[in-house]
């Protein structure tokens, strides 16, 4: 870091992302992308046509999004609001509804990102463990008198709340935001959207990186009520009113209307996952209960970190997080029945050596 580095911001601690390797072929299992190409619709979307008009701003209110949006969740334009990536739908969140004298509570296995944004925007932290079985209590956060942000499903676990269990939390905590992280939602978790027009607290946030293919294109949503989602433009307008492009509005809007292809692939993962689970263990391992794209797996045979370097001197690239109480796990993410199959018969090999 250079000498003129704020004191404030050489304190925080980064993000560190999943490795993305430009150099080398691998197969990937470790950043929770989607194992299949985006929909011929998106790819029909995204066409020269558009290409040319690059030169030209995207539409900073992105009607023809929000209207999509709005068609396939039940709600109203007003109530969705698309972000750089479901990260900047929720950054914008904590800017509006956090700051000195209104903390921010979350678990303390979860997306790192709501730590590193607390550090970012001198937020206080209530950091609150999960249980044992890296279940979460609803209960620890009921009236807590902060803002609450859920990653459900969670990550890295991949375990996921009942939607009324969360609805315990909204009516215990009326005068404060609850945000639901919703990015794995559609492997199997309830989604709270059909919440929003109960419950003026609570924003939900969802991604088109897991589900619909489109990572590399950087689109979210948050969702709640209008007032909400006006305080979120509130932020947007104030920093980058054109955070769409103009190629991701256009693919985010084909995503959202090729529904049968969104059921496809989404199933195809469900099943391969399924039998990833069990092929697991079979051989021993420990595996969580997922409704994500991806599972959490451990075993006492080997380390976390061990077996995750062996894997990428193999060509298999999967997550391991060294931090308390995950040390000897790997997140590992739901690939092709073909690459699922390879990553069984090289853990075979690592682990008969």
């Amino acid at each position: 870091m250079s000498k003129f580095l704020s004191p404030t911001l050489a304190a925080v601690t980064p993000y560190t992302p999943g490795e993305q390797p430009q150099d080398q072929q691998y197969i990937k299992l470790n950043t929770n992308e989607s194992p299949y190409l985006p929909s011929p619709a998106v790819i029909a979307a995204v066409s020269e046509h558009e290409v040319e008009k690059l030169r030209l701003y995207s539409d900073p209110a992105c009607a023809d999004l929000l209207k999509a949006a709005a068609a396939h969740f039940g709600l109203q334009p007003e109530q969705i609001m698309p972000g750089n990536g479901s990260d900047e739908n929720l950054f914008f969140a904590l800017r509006a509804f956090c700051d000195a004298d209104h903390p921010l509570a979350y678990a303390d296995i979860t997306y790192g990102c709501y730590g590193v944004w607390c550090g970012l925007m001198h937020i206080p932290s209530r950091i609150i463990p999960l249980k044992e079985d890296f279940t979460l209590d609803p209960k620890d956060y009921y009236g807590l008198n902060q803002t609450i942000v859920l990653a459900n499903p969670n990550a890295p676990t991949g375990i996921a709340l009942p939607r009324a269990e969360i609805e315990g939390i909204l009516k215990a905590n009326p005068n404060n935001v609850v945000i639901v992280d919703e990015a794995y939602v559609d492997f199997g978790g309830e989604s709270c959207v059909p919440l929003i027009d109960q419950y003026e607290n609570l924003l939900v946030v969802q991604t088109f990186s897991k589900s619909r293919q489109l990572a590399g294109a950087r689109l979210g949503l948050a969702m709640g009520n209008a007032k909400l989602i006006a305080d979120l433009n509130r932020v947007k307008f104030s920093l980058n009113p054109y955070n769409i492009n103009r190629l991701t509005l256009k693919a985010g809007q084909a995503a959202l209307e090729d529904t049968a292809y969104f059921d496809r692939t989404r199933a195809a993962i469900v099943d391969t996952r399924a039998w990833t689970k069990q092929q697991l263990e079979q051989r021993g391992f420990a595996v969580l209960d997922s409704r994500s794209n991806f599972l959490f797996a451990s075993t006492d045979r080997k380390d976390g970190g061990t077996l995750y370097k062996e894997l990428k001197k193999n060509g298999i690239l999967v997550r391991h997080f060294d931090a308390p109480r995950i040390q000897n796990w790997l997140r590992i993410t739901i690939g092709t029945p073909e690459q699922m199959q390879t990553f069984m018969e090289t853990l075979d090999k690592i682990m008969e050596e």
